[in-house]
């Protein structure tokens, strides 16, 4: 086996991206009701992760690029460690603990990413997870975390995997992966860099079924078409959530929500429990702008969606295989119905459209330009934007990791640029939790935005009581009660 890999563009472009007030660290947070061993822990690391050979490397660079090399120094006593809390080890306490490791950079001569175990949490423990997001994206690690887990607390530690192996990293090739995205572009993809920097893609059935794409020419068309919509994007509305970033960071959590009373809602009103949940966090950015006496009038809120990009079958390979889509948030809209179907509108626009994969060919070209023609192109896209936000299923049973169960879980990707604020929905045993990462600058008090979030629910619930479905469940009179009660920019743009 070669001990020297070269890092994908696309990988390497997440590499260079850490700046001094946002660094690209995927951190995640596992919460468990009982203590957990250290010692069987780290065993079922040593079995589990190793064998990734990923996370054995040390990224090096020199004049070419970037490369993966083996840590000939590997301990792992390096990567997963025992803490302890101040104070009582509440959640405030774990809360401020990890939006500390937020801004604290991973040793960049040992392979990228670290576990620390909290043993005085809440009477049981928690996991720190970092990982640079030049390893994977959040995808990825979310199924590695999983790898890492059993469905009873007392599974074999190896889980049936055998340790150090050097199993292919799983990120794929280059030069595969840029064939699957670039040859049904041809000209198009060529004449789009030339003209405006920005690459564009296809689509996930594009990805895996290149052969598909008959019509070229059509194809052409809406690639174009996207490109000219993040050229021409305008900022979001201006409020205190943007600004000029800064180091410190601050994180908070709400208490898992039922999964199975928002799918009940949803099936009632013909909406999505994406739908739903998305709605609820414009609810909640919204009464926070009021509570501090801020205009909401209008006020439009965008915010960067992952979406996962793998072909079936590669949803545990490493790497970056992900887009961006930009959904703007309508948190002008007051009226809970009004604004849950302006989110599923505009969520099914974006459902059409190539606008992921334009975001990943960025990000592949990016990777091969100078540092400062890539930290300029992303710096403009940043700037459109004023959140980063994932929206990640997870098991709906109880899950063990080294013996101990896992109670809760969240998990943030990292913000770019002067993007101040990460919101992380997860769904897991039967509950969906909000998570907020945001700029101390912008929101020093998280926790106030999160403790929004069921209640929005909760308005939603008490809404469809007041007004029976038959009234409010089509669009078109969800539309006339919005016109009566305010006129959005969309519908003022609209006559």
């Amino acid at each position: 086996m070669a001990k020297r890999e070269r890092m994908s563009s696309v990988d390497t472009a997440w590499l260079r991206m850490d700046t001094p007030t946002n660094l690209m660290m995927i951190v995640g947070v596992l919460m468990f009701s009982s203590p957990v061993d250290f010692a069987r822990l780290k065993r079922t690391l040593e079995f589990r992760l190793l064998h990734y050979r990923r996370f054995r490397q040390r990224v090096v660079r020199d004049a070419s690029g970037a490369w993966w090399e083996l840590d000939p120094n590997f301990d792992i006593d390096s990567h997963v460690l025992r803490v302890s809390l101040p104070g009582k080890g509440a959640k405030s306490d774990l809360e401020a603990y990890v939006a500390g490791q937020v801004s604290q950079s991973l040793d960049h001569g040992k392979p990228l990413w670290q576990f620390q175990l909290v043993e005085n949490y809440h009477g049981g423990a928690a996991l720190v997870a970092r990982f640079h997001h030049c390893i994977a994206d959040g995808i990825a690690l979310m199924g590695v975390l999983h790898m890492l887990t059993d469905t009873s607390r007392d599974a074999p530690e190896e889980g049936g995997v055998t340790p150090w192996l050097d199993e292919d990293a799983g990120d794929g090739g280059e030069d595969d992966f840029w064939h699957r995205i670039i040859t049904p572009m041809g000209d198009t993809l060529a004449n789009a860099i030339r003209l405006s920097g920005k690459a564009g893609v296809g689509s996930l059935q594009l990805l895996a079924n290149p052969e598909r794409v008959f019509d070229y020419a059509r194809f052409a068309a809406a690639i174009a078409g996207e490109l000219a919509v993040l050229a021409t994007m305008p900022d979001d509305s201006p409020t205190r959530f943007k600004g000029k970033t800064g180091v410190a960071k601050r994180v908070a959590w709400s208490e898992p929500m039922p999964l199975g009373e928002i799918k009940a809602i949803g099936k009632v009103l013909d909406c999505s429990v994406n739908d739903i949940l998305l709605s609820c966090v414009a609810g909640a950015l919204r009464q926070y702008l009021v509570d501090k006496g801020d205009e909401v009038e209008g006020v439009e809120v965008r915010a960067f969606v992952p979406v996962n990009l793998r072909a079936a079958g590669e949803e545990q390979q490493l790497g970056n295989r992900f887009g961006l889509v930009a959904l703007v948030l309508p948190v002008g809209i007051e009226h809970p119905f009004m604004r849950l179907y302006e989110v599923r509108r505009r969520m099914l626009e974006l459902k059409g459209s190539y606008q992921a994969l334009v975001a990943l060919g960025i990000l592949g070209v990016v990777g091969m330009c100078p540092l400062p023609l890539q930290q300029q192109v992303l710096s403009l896209l940043s700037d459109k934007g004023t959140a980063v936000m994932t929206n990640v299923p997870g098991p709906q049973q109880p899950l063990y990791l080294a013996g101990g169960r896992l109670s809760q879980q969240m998990v943030w990707v990292p913000q770019s640029g002067n993007v101040g604020m990460g919101v992380s929905i997860l769904s897991y045993n039967d509950g969906v939790q909000f998570g907020l990462m945001t700029d101390k600058k912008f929101v020093a008090d998280p926790h106030t935005i999160v403790n929004r979030f069921a209640p929005e629910f909760e308005k939603l619930v008490l809404t469809l009581l007041l007004d029976p479905p038959e009234q409010v469940d089509t669009e078109p009179a969800a539309a006339a009660v919005a016109g009566k009660k305010r006129r959005t920019p969309r519908s003022r743009a609209a006559g």
